[in-house]
């Protein structure tokens, strides 16, 4: 038996290498035993070293086994690289067992990978901060504990995310530090030497206070989102019992208060006629200032107001939405609602600069029907997408960028002029008319409403993954 010794606990350049030594030795994996670090090897274990050493490719593989082995080396399973292995060496036959939903190997390395994305994401989700003073300065400092090996693969969305901060996530297995510039990483520390409490803390404590809808309280959904192992480690977990409790009290509070319907000056202000399009548009400022008068459709007599696009008149890049929510209808400005704010978070882990970014939709009024004192949102008809399109069609003309993006399926069909899918026309670029590039993906409202985490989880992957897209094109054309 052949013992083959990882330094590393996740790192699949290592195995790959010892891999690809392995492949050329000829060793079937019932041959091997692999041993990570200090592990100890059995009294009848013959050390790696006599494994010949190779340079040039060996075999050949799917991509689709990368991408699977780059999230399964980070599993805490020790089997993992022994199970990565066999499939290696089958592949080396058969390059179609992938594709075979009913291959055990290749079903439980899927399931592995699963759970490191899920375990990613809590990371993203449960890190909590806590400052510390450092030589007169600000320093921050986390204490987490993934189920599997994530640290080193997650640590860049934080230093994304937080890159004005200096700070530190502690792991029992390995650190990331981050000092404004540089991403580097040290051994495990422990939870005793990390601050108990920070000035951040009540911050979290009264973030979580507001955003707690007891009117969709439903606790074994809220456990299954924010597991019970977690809450240790959170600030705000001491407010969770109180809030369940007097969560009855809090919903007939809320029906009391005031409702989102648009105030009386609205309603003064729409006894106003106003004739559309009396001056000639010769610009976006034109465009802004004539679509407060627009009576193309029905959808202006109940909306608080229109809600134009906005950002820099000659932006690269043009993301049009739906249309307005009821956050949006009551400011009068495009994406600030709860989709907005998946969309800022996505656009950033992409490193897309949403300053940089024209933001509107393919319809400009608020469609929505009353319930109660709610207003809730309709999606736009074929008839209101249509005449609509005289407005995004001048905000294309003015702002002329060169790559559009359709957020959801009323934005294509208003740029395309007809219902399309998005499941098949996501990830592949459309050349326009007018010269422009157009890419259709998901809106992000619509990660809002998937139930299932572990769903709605691969779905913000795959609409990271259009973003990433966007975000290549953009750099090639900052090339060009």
């Amino acid at each position: 038996m052949l013992s083959v010794r990882l330094e590393r606990l996740n790192d699949l350049d290592e195995w790959r290498g010892k891999a690809r030594r392995l492949l050329v030795a000829g060793m079937k994996p019932s041959q091997v035993v692999w041993r990570v670090g200090s592990e100890e090897s059995g009294l009848f274990e013959a050390g790696d070293d006599m494994l010949p050493n190779t340079d040039g490719p060996i075999g050949s593989v799917p991509r689709q086994f990368m991408d699977l082995a780059t999230d399964v080396i980070q599993h805490s399973d020790p089997q993992r690289f022994a199970i990565l292995y066999r499939l290696l060496w089958r592949l080396q036959d058969d390059k179609h067992i992938l594709a075979n939903a009913a291959d055990g190997d290749s079903s439980l390395l899927t399931r592995m990978a699963s759970g490191v994305h899920r375990d990613a994401h809590k990371m993203k989700a449960f890190v909590r901060f806590r400052t510390v003073e450092h030589e007169g300065d600000e320093r921050y400092i986390a204490w987490f504990e993934p189920e599997h090996f994530t640290l080193e693969a997650t640590a860049p969305f934080f230093s994304r995310r937080f890159a004005g901060m200096h700070w530190a996530i502690i792991t029992p297995y390995a650190s990331a530090f981050w000092d404004k510039e540089n991403l580097r990483f040290g051994p495990g520390g422990n939870k005793k030497d990390i601050p108990a409490e920070g000035a951040v803390e009540d911050d979290w404590r009264t973030y979580y206070g507001a955003i707690f809808n007891p009117a969709r309280l439903k606790v074994a959904m809220m456990k299954s989102e924010m597991p019970v192992k977690y809450w240790r480690n959170l600030p705000e977990a001491d407010r969770i019992a109180p809030l369940i409790r007097n969560a009855r009290q809090m919903e007939e509070d809320m029906i009391a208060r005031a409702t989102t319907q648009p105030p009386a000056r609205h309603m003064r202000r729409k006894a106003r006629e106003v004739t559309e399009e009396t001056q000639p548009i010769q610009s976006l400022g034109d465009a802004a200032e004539a679509i407060e008068g627009c009576r193309r459709c029905p959808l202006y007599e109940h909306a608080t107001q229109t809600v134009f696009g906005e950002g820099p008149e000659n932006a690269d890049v043009m993301f049009v939405g739906e249309q307005p929510g009821d956050q949006e209808d009551l400011a009068g400005r495009p994406f600030i609602g709860p989709a907005g704010q998946v969309f800022d978070d996505a656009i950033k882990t992409a490193d897309i600069d949403r300053r940089r970014l024209y933001v509107t939709n393919a319809v400009k009024h608020f469609k929505f029907v009353p319930r109660g004192k709610r207003r809730i949102h309709q999606s736009p008809s074929a008839r209101e997408i249509q005449a609509c399109r005289f407005w995004l069609d001048l905000e294309r003309e003015f702002v002329r960028p060169k790559i559009i993006v359709a957020l959801g399926a009323s934005a294509a069909q208003s740029l395309v002029g007809k219902a399309v899918s998005i499941s098949r026309m996501r990830g592949a670029p459309i050349d326009l008319d007018d010269g422009s590039v157009l890419y259709i993906t998901n809106h992000p409202s619509y990660l809002l409403r998937i139930p299932d985490p572990e769903t709605r989880a691969k779905e913000r992957e795959k609409f990271e993954a259009d973003l990433a897209l966007i975000r290549a094109h953009m750099e090639r054309l900052e090339k060009s």
